[in-house]
């Protein structure tokens, strides 16, 4: 019996698990370094370059544009990711293995785009800050998923108030002629699904799931049916005013930074500030810290004085505006005009962004940035003569949502008391 048959037994289940996951991980990267080798690199002719354009719009300093041989980098980057497999299955990378993750990540996507840009020019700073815009929606969705699940409640009628919000924006918005009074009636729009939401799981203590999809199949129907019906027919009350770019002054004109982070409309700097308050208030304050402990052990929070329920109803409601000023978005932010189901699914994918960053607001920020991008990237390339199906390249959002959650199922922990009903004994 060989040294290594006789080791095996003695590790323990945890262990067996992690090595496992080692070696999963290192056929992924040499997977990856094969298809940017072999799809990137050998399908490109020797002695094309990619033209990536590093300027959008006046800046301070004006920035060259970064030509690179496109088979060569695609070469370089797949030598790289290799040896990076190499190893991650002999040692792997321990605590470094989500940093190098996300630098396998980097060097894949940065392959596809010289690929995609091979012979031509692709503007980088105009698709990171169309990710930007893009990701908006599922921040605001994975916020308003966070708030609620932190105290305890599962929210899967995010996409209801996303759709529902962006419904009321538009009329309101369009009826007053102002943009405020549409954010505002979308929030409202949104607390009240919130609190439906709350009084079916909190007060009655109908399955949390079975609700939210509920309150997501009366939006879907009832948008609809009112959008045919009542919007076709009077189509002044589907314009509204949109609030447009509002450039942050010298900020803006920083080269390259300054368009992607300082060139937005006001639901972007909302959404930036949002994402640090929730982040400071739930890990860094006294209310945060009763949220948390409601969300992980109910009774205990009880025991101490907290008012488990008051907390539940009151969380679940500011997620419930959250998502209605997510949806404001499509309309006075975005497109201009409500369109139906035109949310897409972007309430489900802020919550696989919820997941994917932990139930942390700047966790969640990040993860949606993921899928801003894989957004922003199908948009691009659609309109360049890429040897890509088009339907394929709508799908890329949702394949990206699909691998995301699968991969991290069982490895992140959401809040022990998540999706439970409480009854104070």
């Amino acid at each position: 019996m060989t040294a290594a048959a006789t080791a095996a037994p003695s590790m323990s289940a945890a262990e067996r698990t992690a090595l496992r996951r080692q070696r999963v991980l290192g056929i992924i990267y040499l997977v990856v370094a094969a298809v940017i080798v072999l799809g990137f690199g050998t399908s490109v002719d020797p002695g094309v370059e990619s033209t990536m354009v590093l300027q959008l719009g006046p800046t301070m300093v004006q920035v060259p544009n970064l030509v690179l041989p496109s088979a060569t980098t695609a070469y370089l980057l797949g030598g790289v990711v290799a040896f990076a497999a190499a190893i991650q299955l002999t040692r792997g990378f321990g605590a470094r293995t989500a940093l190098m993750l996300a630098l396998v990540t980097v060097a894949f996507i940065f392959a596809f785009l010289t690929w995609v840009a091979a012979d031509q020019s692709m503007n980088l700073v105009g698709v990171l800050q169309s990710t930007i815009q893009r990701a908006v929606p599922i921040v605001f969705g994975a916020l308003s998923g966070i708030l609620c699940e932190r105290s305890g409640v599962i929210n899967i009628a995010i996409e209801g108030m996303l759709l529902s919000g962006a419904f009321v924006s538009a009329v309101v918005g369009s009826f007053t002629d102002s943009p405020w009074l549409g954010i505002g009636a979308a929030i409202l729009t949104g607390i009240v699904l919130a609190a439906l939401l709350a009084v079916l799981a909190i007060r009655y203590l109908v399955d949390q799931i079975v609700a939210g999809f509920v309150i997501n199949i009366l939006a879907v129907g009832l948008t609809s049916f009112l959008s045919v019906r009542w919007l076709q027919a009077n189509p002044q009350l589907n314009t509204p005013p949109r609030l447009g770019v509002t450039p942050i002054p010298i900020l803006s004109e920083i080269p390259i930074v300054g368009p992607i982070l300082f060139s937005h409309s006001l639901f972007v700097y909302v959404m930036f500030g949002l994402v640090v308050a929730i982040h400071v208030g739930l890990f860094y304050t006294r209310w945060g810290l009763r949220v948390r402990s409601v969300g992980e052990h109910p009774k205990a929070a009880d025991t101490v004085g907290i008012n488990v329920l008051w907390v539940r109803y009151s969380n679940v409601l500011m997620g419930g505006a959250v998502a209605g000023l997510g949806g404001a978005y499509f309309t006075i932010g975005s497109t201009g005009g409500f369109e139906r189901e035109m949310t897409a699914g972007r309430g489900f994918i802020g919550l696989a962004a919820m997941i994917f960053g932990g139930w942390n607001p700047f966790g969640g920020f990040l993860a949606g940035l993921v899928f801003g991008f894989a957004d922003a990237i199908q948009a691009r390339v659609s309109i360049l003569a890429i040897p890509i199906p088009s339907e394929f390249l709508l799908m890329v959002p949702y394949i990206v949502t699909i691998i995301v959650v699968a991969g991290l199922v069982g490895r992140v922990r959401a809040p022990a008391a998540d999706g439970k009903p409480y009854v104070k004994g």
